[in-house]
């Protein structure tokens, strides 16, 4: 039976949400600046009785207007997700509501199979180098910029590369690319240090990169060039000599899920980074069995506002198989995410029921 049973929907509401960066966050390989924070949606759904659950809306187009009046149980279960295709774009609030209504935190609703406190890194480190267009900083700017993270908790940085894509020529961008890797490890020796190329390489460019930045110790490259299995398999042979322990991770741009399982089937692909939203907590649940099998891992991509990467890091708490999760810095106007703590790195999950979200006057984040 549905530990839901007896609860029906009453009002499913929307309000905007605005996330705020800390810092103007810049360029990278295929985009512009991307500003101080973006807007969004989030939803609340209320039951006859008084419970409710709130969290960001993404997903196919619905009305969820059409919920109103069901059987909370004809929509989630808490033991599989949402079960109505329409009711996807609340992925997010019904888990909360659900959690809630069971009186635990969302992570442990999805099983607890993870670990906590959860890894995270800072993905906030992007063309600083580049900017302002009149005066660029250079080196300097990427590296006050993991200053700040550092000083906020962050032991690990995601760098974005690819400069050489749009913004330079591509071999000065590849090689502003290199040094800038260079001087990242050689600032912060303990750190985890990771690269995005955003689709800004191609396979050549890539193992050169790799051969370049040997002694970095980099975790992983992620989306060199978009998903295809001859150049992922030129990437592999290199990856295969001594000393190249580093991780591919891709799936993150519409991903054809079938194809990015098949390519990490084939030993492509050692991490998955479909979106925690846009694909969905529900889809993950289903989909992280099967990544378990190929015997590869997952981080569930959250770039763009802060409370996807406290979704993303209970998901990891609950499914387990995620090595670490993307970090977005930053606060959300009107939600106090105070329940989750930041320290060297980890990130500490509130113990509240649901997400451990609620309501402040002022912005508030971790």
């Amino acid at each position: 039976m549905n530990a839901l049973s007896g609860h029906r929907i009453s009002e499913v509401t929307s309000t905007p949400l605005r996330s705020r960066y800390p810092r103007t966050i810049g360029r990278n390989a295929r985009l512009g600046a991307h500003g101080d924070g973006p807007t969004a949606w989030a939803v609340t759904v209320r039951t006859e009785d008084g419970a409710s659950g709130w969290g960001m809306a993404e997903g196919p187009e619905s009305d969820p207007a059409t919920l109103v009046g069901r059987p909370l149980e004809e929509v989630i279960d808490p033991d599989h997700g949402v079960l109505d295709p329409a009711a996807l774009p609340l992925d997010a609030a019904l888990h909360d509501l659900a959690a809630r209504l069971l009186g635990v935190p969302v992570h442990v609703m999805l099983g607890g199979h993870g670990v906590t406190p959860v890894t995270c890194y800072s993905g906030a480190i992007y063309f600083e180098d580049l900017d302002p267009e009149e005066a660029p900083r250079g080196i300097d700017g990427v590296l006050a910029s993991c200053a700040a993270d550092w000083a906020s908790g962050y032991r690990a940085f995601k760098l974005k590369i690819g400069r050489g894509n749009l913004w330079m020529t591509p071999e000065a961008g590849f090689a502003r690319d290199v040094e800038v890797t260079r001087a990242v490890r050689e600032a912060y020796p303990a750190a985890r240090v990771l690269v995005d190329m955003n689709d800004g390489y191609d396979p050549e460019r890539s193992v050169r990169y790799l051969e370049a930045v040997a002694d970095c110790d980099l975790f992983w490259i992620e989306e060199p060039f978009a998903e295809h299995a001859e150049g992922l398999r030129r990437v592999r042979e290199h990856r295969r000599r001594p000393g190249s322990p580093v991780l591919v991770a891709d799936g993150e741009f519409e991903p054809d899920l079938e194809e990015v399982l098949d390519l990490a089937r084939d030993g492509l692909l050692d991490v998955l980074l479909m979106d925690v939203l846009s694909i969905g907590i529900t889809a993950w649940r289903h989909l992280m069995p099967t990544v378990r099998e190929i015997g590869v891992a997952a981080s569930p991509h959250a770039w763009g506002h802060p409370l996807k990467t406290l979704y993303a890091a209970q998901l990891a708490a609950g499914l387990g198989n995620v090595p670490v999760v993307e970090a977005v810095p930053g606060t959300t106007d009107g939600v106090d995410a105070s329940g989750y703590t930041l320290v060297d790195g980890r990130l500490t999950l509130p113990d509240a029921p649901g997400f451990g979200l609620g309501p402040r006057l002022t912005a508030a984040g971790h």
